[in-house]
């Protein structure tokens, strides 16, 4: 199969997911883009009560059933009040790398539908005028939103129906280097489910059916801890897809495709590990394996609700997670790859 014909495709649908802002919690937008865009290829999907959306394929095995997931929410920010001289003070969504966010530009989303733009910053923001400027904390208690709206008091910006509650989204910078880089913020995971997406027209463009029933599904609380919780219960295996690590005496890089042996929580299934291999290796895929000691997954919420579900993860090698993340076309390709002869369709 060649699957370069696909490439400018999962570099659109990349570029698409990821100027959605979707922090956990506010993903209907995202929600929404994946659900139409899956819609119109004409397969059947639908959204479960908390937002993930799950695909339906029927595959040429009726009596087993897979899943692949990959979630669409983000890391973000949201307001937990305001200063008295027009700041907004904030509380992290999931896990970003808070020092990293001093001097990002960022929009936010009041309940009435408004969006005010604004700058993450130190609250000691100028050399010229602190002297810890260099060497203030950036943590939540020493960095604020400063708005871009003529406010000077906490009653101004009230005005403006900005509220503790309000979401905060902070501007990923996504970009495409020359050199086949993709630069951006939320490559964890929206890099992964243009994956998903892909594949899925791969399989309506060339026909193809996979071995088994196969869910495809679009989680929206991972970041926060329970993406995976409610995928569906008759899948006997969950392939996570999501992002790779790079770094430390980690063996990957931004080009190739890990295959996750261990995370914090625990082994994965060590039968769908060495098939993940064989394959692999069968197909000539770029790969690594790894163990991530500080990384869980859509798995860890499956198994802690209660599924018998047997789960392995893969991804493409990701550099600076949480942070202004990077990853390789390639190591998206090898991903995608993997993915399709996982499910069987790579030919």
């Amino acid at each position: 199969m060649n699957f370069e014909l696909y490439k400018d495709f999962l570099v659109k649908t990349a570029k698409e997911l990821l100027a959605i802002d979707s922090p956990s919690g506010f993903t209907k937008n995202v929600t929404d883009y994946v659900y139409n865009i899956v819609k119109e290829m004409g397969y059947p999907v639908r959204c479960n009560n908390l937002g993930n959306v799950i695909v339906t394929v029927e595959g040429n095995i009726d009596d087993h059933s897979v899943a692949l997931s990959s979630h669409i929410d983000t890391l973000g920010l949201m307001v937990r009040s305001i200063t008295n001289d027009g700041y907004l003070m904030t509380t992290p969504i999931g896990s970003p790398i808070l020092p990293t966010l001093d001097g990002e530009y960022c929009r936010i989303h009041t309940h009435s539908g408004d969006i005010y733009t604004g700058t993450v910053l130190s609250l000691s923001p100028a050399i010229h005028v602190f002297p810890d400027a260099s060497t203030r904390q950036r943590d939540d208690k020493n960095m604020a939103v400063r708005i871009d709206e003529v406010v000077h008091t906490k009653e101004e910006v009230k005005s403006l129906g900005i509220k503790a509650g309000d979401f905060i989204c902070y501007d990923p910078k996504t970009t495409f280097t020359d050199s086949g880089f993709l630069k951006s913020r939320f490559i964890d995971d929206k890099g992964c489910a243009a994956l998903l997406i892909t594949i899925l027209k791969i399989m309506k463009d060339e026909n193809l059916i996979p071995k088994n029933l196969t869910y495809f599904c679009f989680t929206t609380h991972e970041e926060i801890g329970y993406g995976g919780a409610t995928l569906p219960s008759d899948a006997e295996e969950l392939l996570v897809v999501d992002m790779g690590c790079v770094g430390d005496d980690l063996s990957c890089t931004e080009q190739q495709v890990s295959i996750c042996a261990k995370d914090n929580v625990g082994p994965y299934d060590y039968e769908m590990v060495n098939r993940l291999i064989t394959l692999s290796e069968q197909f000539g895929i770029n790969y690594t394996t790894d163990i991530y000691p500080r990384y869980s997954s859509d798995a860890a919420a499956l198994w802690r609700a209660g599924y018998d579900t047997r789960a392995a993860l893969i991804g493409p090698g990701v550099h600076a997670s949480h942070g202004m993340e990077r990853t390789h076309i390639d190591g998206l390709m090898n991903t995608m790859k993997l993915i399709a002869s996982y499910i069987g369709i790579n030919k």
